[in-house]
């Protein structure tokens, strides 16, 4: 999906989106009752709080070079399922609260796209900064402990299978991600579907 080159576009695309999916979860908690993220200084936009040099800087342009496929992990804004409203489903807003804003800024990027002329740069990096959303959304909505969309299925799932969700979140993300990466191919089908689907609903 990308190349080399697109690296001038995607790494300042991938912090405005990583920053303002990382800060929404944490505004959002502490809209629901939760005070673990503002103790933290993480109910913040300045990027630095949320960003890891290995996994946010360098991981994505590694990955983009071997799989054109950005993959990163950002600081993980803490919060306390404990203490938000409306138990695991307000966990749950919490998590799906940073895809979600990432697809709104697809759409909204979208909307530019469509309804302005201009120059052949800003184009490229609205084309991209879509791509990066739509990515963003599609791979964090995956109902995979730790990622957010875990924490949807889990508001929702028996207890049985809420053991096991637990269990699997236990591993880290790095172990996740390893895990991630060993069964790429097999669940490329289905994200790559997802993903060419919003695109041409977003920018055809």
């Amino acid at each position: 999906m990308f190349t080399s080159s697109d690296l001038v576009y995607a790494i300042p695309a991938i912090f405005i989106s990583l920053v303002l999916h990382e800060a929404t979860h944490a505004f959002v908690a502490h809209a629901l009752g939760d005070d673990t993220a503002q103790q933290a200084g993480r109910l913040t936009l300045n990027p630095l709080r949320h960003v890891d040099l290995y996994t946010t800087v360098i991981l994505p342009i590694i990955t983009i070079l071997l799989f054109k496929f950005p993959v990163l992990i950002a600081r993980p804004v803490p919060f306390d399922p404990l203490k938000v409203k409306f138990n695991e489903y307000g966990a749950a807003m919490v998590a799906v609260s940073g895809p979600i804003t990432n697809l709104v800024l697809a759409v909204i990027a979208a909307i530019l796209l469509h309804i302005f002329n201009f120059p052949i740069y800003a184009l490229k990096f609205l084309f991209i900064f879509i791509e990066i959303n739509v990515i963003f959304f599609i791979f964090n909505m995956i109902p995979i402990p730790p990622l957010d969309g875990s924490r949807l299925l889990y508001a929702f799932a028996p207890e049985g299978l809420q053991n096991t969700m637990m269990k699997i979140e236990s591993f880290g993300y790095l172990t996740i991600l390893a895990i991630f990466i060993l069964v790429f191919n097999f669940i490329y089908g289905p994200i790559d579907y997802c993903y060419m689907h919003i695109m041409n609903f977003l920018v055809s």
